[in-house]
């Protein structure tokens, strides 16, 4: 069963994801709802992270390397500015996209499997997910004016 190997995928997105949002909160906390914004959705990544693990056990994750790939070549740190704010949101956008569609692979798997809990652990998820980039492409719509057009 493969399962494990998606499992292990997506486990370890949301703690990268996680963890960009955090950085993102601390590079740009000067702007007013950022911070505290960034620093919910890394709580809900750590949440669903949490919500997997009872999953990774049963499955045996097998936790492959491309979050982690993915993590670095988008994150290798943030940026100054308005034009580096957006670019991070970009690439959060990302690395939530990445969630979002292992979310909808695992779920898939789980009807495969009928395993209920999962299932419900999906559903969850994946529209807390699909709420983080709704977000995120509405902040970005925000930031970009001032980040493109307005000079610093």
């Amino acid at each position: 069963m493969h399962l494990a190997h998606y499992l292990g995928l997506l486990h370890r997105a949301q703690i990268n994801l996680a963890d960009a949002f955090r950085q993102v909160a601390d590079a740009h906390a000067e702007e007013p709802d950022l911070h505290h914004l960034c620093e919910r959705q890394a709580q809900r990544c750590d949440q669903h992270a949490a919500r997997l693990q009872p999953f990774a056990a049963r499955y045996s994750e097998d936790a492959p390397s491309e979050p982690d790939r993915l993590h670095s070549q988008l994150f290798s740190g943030t940026r100054t500015g308005g034009l580096g704010l957006l670019r991070d949101l970009q690439d959060l956008y990302l690395m939530a996209a990445e969630c979002d569609i292992a979310w909808t692979v695992v779920g898939q798997a789980a009807y495969g499997a009928r395993d209920e809990e999962l299932i419900a652990v999906v559903r969850d998820c994946e529209g807390e997910t699909a709420m983080q980039l709704k977000w995120l492409r509405t902040r970005m719509k925000q930031a970009a004016p001032q980040a493109l057009v307005v000079a610093e």
